[in-house]
């Protein structure tokens, strides 16, 4: 079968196109990019017309690049970045610009609401959290949480609030565009914290969309990530050059599909992932929640299990920064993919900037020479909440090279990932093995190096890059032909690559590591002051 996903990350699109029978084999991609507008109220939101404009051109182009016709497609989804905020009418029009899961302009309604109260725990009203905790395993103990950009609308912009039929999340509202059915996956309601995950009881909680003041006639219904939302309009399949009244799959966000992607969908598998963002996962059969690191289990696309899940909001993001500043020396690179035979496209985002990275940072020893950089370009949540904390490039001396301070970028996404792995094993048990997965798992000096750091063996597996869409396409392929996902994900997706953990170079990531945490505790009353 023929399955078309579409992966929204932070700032592109990938579409594509997969073939499932015995295995899964990526026919065909195509990429498009679209703007991430961010403004210094702490917004951070993207445009609907572009995201439009980015699928109606991809799926095309999917075509010119395989002998796969669009009447041969038997379904699609979307798999999307999770906790943004859609707020349509009753033509699922979006009445402004969706933001965008970084986004943190209600931080002032976050304080109002969370901060009151006489006893708090870590600066949240006590009684609000165990009324959540009772509820969903979680709360909404984050600015960047998608209440607060509901409540931010409402109390700034009340002629868009006033008119909104619905709330959604990014994937609920392609969907509906695909569909003209407007309703949200289980996965995207949870993520609001404002859903309830007691068996029996699943589903909008009412108690809490009361203690939020959330109006329950915008809460839309809910269907499992599993389900057939609906089947591609006329309208839909025009713009998109596809078949009318093909399969559209409810679909659902990245985080919910990565660990079918990876592999890792039994339970007890950990995974993690790098791309724009970051993060440590457990598949469970059971919720977990530790307020004290902001870890919970979230949904998965598997009725009744969950995904233990612990976030760095930018860890590919980081590497894009190195990009962008540390590597601007275009006639190094263009000369390194021209003796190599590597496209010499060097904006595009593919394998020879790992290539590139990697042959430098080889020149530099673990450890860096003692530099340590911290990855919070856009503050943090994991195991600390704090839109305050920012990057740090600690202990720079005089003959330290960019060489250095490149590999002190690698090293320290994977202290940080070490430190949420350690955070997860404080409740639950994590797998011996990690499966790596995301863009960033193509440079292998960066696998070896997540290896050594974190002390367990580390697999990767083909395409990675695209973990999260191949996730959605078994999911997908189960809905189309029944079967467990689960079984599915275990069958079809197979490790390529083993790297076990260098014990010579311990020591010294050992006190790196040791340092790389210290470093928030002691900057934290620096990043308020500066960052106000």
């Amino acid at each position: 079968m023929n399955i078309i996903i579409y992966d929204f990350g932070t700032s592109s699109v990938k579409t594509c196109l997969f073939r499932i029978d015995s295995e899964i084999c990526l026919t065909a991609s195509a990429s498009a990019g679209y703007t991430l507008y961010v403004s210094d109220d702490g917004g951070a939101e993207q445009d609907t017309e572009e995201w439009w404009n980015a699928i109606c051109s991809t799926t095309r182009n999917l075509f010119q690049a395989c002998d796969v016709n669009p009447e041969e497609i038997n379904g699609l989804a979307f798999c999307t970045q999770i906790q943004g905020s859609v707020l349509v009418d009753e033509n699922g029009e979006a009445l402004r610009r969706p933001m965008n899961y970084l986004d943190q302009k209600g931080i002032k309604e976050y304080k109002e609401c969370m901060g009151s109260g006489l006893i708090k725990v870590s600066g949240c009203n006590l009684f609000k959290i165990l009324r959540n905790l009772a509820v969903n395993y979680a709360a909404s103990v984050s600015a960047k949480d998608p209440v607060w950009k509901y409540k931010w609308v409402e109390k700034n912009e009340p002629a868009i609030y006033n008119k909104a039929y619905k709330w959604l999340d990014i994937n609920d509202y392609l969907t509906a565009r695909c569909t003209g059915r407007i309703v949200r996956t289980a996965d995207s309601a949870f993520a609001t914290f404002l859903y309830d995950t007691r068996k029996g009881h699943e589903g909008w909680n009412k108690g809490l969309l009361k203690m939020y003041g959330i109006n329950p006639k915008h809460m839309a219904d809910i269907i499992d990530c599993t389900e057939k939302a609906g089947e591609l309009t006329g309208k839909a399949a025009a713009d998109l050059g596809l078949k009318e009244g093909i399969p559209v799959f409810a679909g659902g966000g990245d985080t919910t599909f990565v660990s079918i992607g990876a592999g890792s969908a039994n339970v007890g598998d950990t995974h993690i992932y790098v791309g724009t963002s970051g993060w440590v996962s457990t598949f469970l059969d059971h919720q977990v929640v530790d307020l004290s690191a902001m870890i919970t289990g979230v949904l998965s696309a598997c009725r009744g299990y969950y995904n233990y899940y612990a976030e760095l909001e930018t860890a590919g993001k980081c590497i894009d920064w190195l990009k962008n500043n540390l590597l601007q020396d275009r006639i190094s690179l263009m000369k390194y993919s021209k003796e190599n035979g590597i496209t010499p496209e060097f904006e595009d985002y593919i394998t020879d900037i790992f290539e590139y990275l990697s042959d430098e940072i080889r020149k530099v020893p673990p450890g860096a020479n003692g530099v340590i950089f911290t990855p919070w370009l856009h503050g943090n949540r994991c195991p600390f909440e704090d839109n305050k904390a920012a990057g740090i490039f600690f202990n720079i001396r005089i003959d330290t090279g960019k060489r250095e301070m490149l590999r002190a970028v690698f090293e320290g996404i994977c202290y940080h990932l070490r430190w949420l792995l350690e955070c997860e094993d404080r409740k639950v048990k994590t797998s011996d093995t990690i499966r790596f997965v995301g863009g960033a798992s193509l440079s292998t000096v960066l696998c070896q190096m997540l290896a050594d750091i974190i002390g367990r063996k580390t697999e990767t597996i083909s395409n990675a890059q695209e973990v999260g869409a191949m996730g959605a396409a078994i999911v997908v392929a189960c809905g189309i032909q029944g079967g467990n996902v689960s079984e599915l994900s275990k069958k079809l997706v197979k490790p390529t690559h083993t790297y076990v953990p260098d014990l010579s170079n311990r020591e010294v990531y050992d006190r790196n590591y040791r340092i790389f945490k210290r470093l928030y505790k002691s900057n934290a009353s620096n990043f308020r002051e500066i960052n106000s």
